[in-house]
């Protein structure tokens, strides 16, 4: 029996979604020599890390290391609702479900980690495993900042819709293991960092916050984000103060330098997920369109500019005609306001292109947006999937979609509407995975 068109948008995804697997990307890790040498070498292995992708991350490495996982021991930061059993090397888990703020587990595993690096004999080689989410699960803040100072800011931060990079800048100034701080305290021979990368462009100081590697940006950059979004005055006091201090140069700064004994392996990222995206939709007979990894902003014009997009190819056939598959990548930002209500910019992206498209526009159409990492917002989805049954099920409903996009109140609109796409934590995270399936006219 054929699938239909909502059917096969999902498959498309889910194949993105399968292809970024830390069980599919970590064996790979074995081809690079050095690492492999360093495994057999090595009279203790200690593993670390933190992200979406950990707990994964640590099954599949159990599995790599085959007969030396008798010489690892180590701790690893992931969410509560994906811990897995293990054989060596312990789960932490270090935040609740569908939340991205650090918390007091999370501060104690990060505690650990320092501490067993920091012991490491001079022999001894360090995997930290690298993945989306890692920022949040790995609090470790320096003497003068409290918890609750760092999640009061990291909120503000979300709130104003900070990019990422300028996100992480923040956290990596506030902390004592990121901004490769974590290489700073590593004593041992090697370490490598697994890396799954979450971030546009992949800049392996941003991913994570960069726990193993230089930092690029210092307490200036840190001191201009803040009055950028007008925070400097909204941060706890604490923050401000130490972030001044470290302006005035009172406070030493993030690590600056890579150490040569501190390796990087890149898993797996966005593009890894759209190829194999593509690959899927071709097998479906479509012509595909791929606008790449890197589309960044605010949720709503890029949703009205995807429209755009759809609507050329449905009447001009330029780029390429039907049946086609747009496909892109790539992480937009919300903007809150006061008032916001509940869902994630997967779940605003789907809403705004059906909008912007109307009913006639959504004939035949398939728009589907995700996070990869099964979560969007502090919502149970990953995004949301609309074809053109859409209005016809608001309209019986009485719902508001514009109502909906002006208080950022997607989730309860699409979940009347059957709309929601839930998936549970995917164990992997490669930013968001957008496909939009245009079939012939009917």
């Amino acid at each position: 029996m054929s699938l239909t068109l909502r059917e096969q948008a999902e498959a498309i995804w889910m194949a993105g979604v399968d292809a970024v697997r830390p069980e599919v990307l970590l064996p790979q890790t074995l081809n690079d020599l050095s690492l492999r040498e360093a495994i057999e070498k090595a009279p203790r292995i200690i593993v670390v890390g933190a992200g979406k992708a950990g707990s994964a991350m640590v099954v599949a490495l159990e599995k790599v290391l085959g007969p030396h996982l008798a010489k690892a021991e180590g701790i690893v930061n992931v969410p509560a609702d994906t811990l897995r059993p293990t054989l060596k090397i312990q789960l932490n888990a270090a935040r609740p479900a569908a939340s991205n703020y650090p918390t007091a587990e999370g501060v104690a595993g990060s505690e650990r980690m320092l501490e067993l690096v920091h012991h490491a004999g001079p022999d001894d080689v360090a995997i930290c495993l690298i993945s989306g989410g890692g920022s949040a699960l790995l609090p470790a803040p320096v003497p003068l900042i409290t918890l609750a100072d760092k999640q009061a800011t990291t909120r503000l931060l979300h709130a104003c819709g900070a990019a990422i990079h300028e996100m992480n800048a923040v956290r990596k100034h506030l902390s004592l293991i990121k901004g490769g701080r974590l290489a700073q305290a590593f004593n041992g021979s090697a370490l490598y960092s697994l890396i799954i990368s979450d971030v546009v462009g992949d800049p392996l100081d941003v991913i994570a916050s960069g726990p193993t590697i230089a930092d690029s940006s210092r307490f200036g950059d840190v001191w201009s984000i803040l009055e950028r979004y007008d925070l400097l005055e909204r941060v706890p006091p604490a923050v401000r103060k130490y972030i001044l201090e470290g302006v005035a140069g009172r406070i030493p700064e993030t690590l600056k330098t890579n150490f040569p004994h501190v390796h990087h392996l890149m898993l797996g990222n966005n593009r890894t997920a759209l190829e194999a995206a593509k690959r899927k939709a071709r097998e479906f007979g479509y012509n595909v369109l791929d606008l790449g990894s890197c589309v960044e902003g605010e949720t709503g014009p890029v949703a009205i500019a995807v429209a755009g997009i759809i609507q050329s190819i449905r009447t001009d056939r330029q780029p390429l005609p039907s049946p086609a598959c747009l496909l892109f990548g790539g992480e937009t930002v919300v903007t809150l306001g006061e008032g916001s209500g509940k869902g994630g910019r997967n779940q605003e992206f789907v809403l705004a292109a059906a909008v912007k498209l109307g009913e006639r526009g959504m004939k035949n159409v398939v728009v589907l947006s995700g996070g990869t990492d099964g979560e969007d917002g502090p919502t149970d989805a990953a995004g949301a999937v609309i074809d053109e049954t859409f209005f016809e099920t608001v309209r019986r409903h009485g719902l508001s979609t514009s109502r909906a996009l002006e208080k950022h109140d997607a989730y309860p609109l699409l979940d009347a509407c059957g709309a929601l796409l839930k998936t549970g934590p995917t164990q992997t995270n490669v930013m968001d995975l957008r496909v939009i399936l245009m079939g012939t006219d009917r």
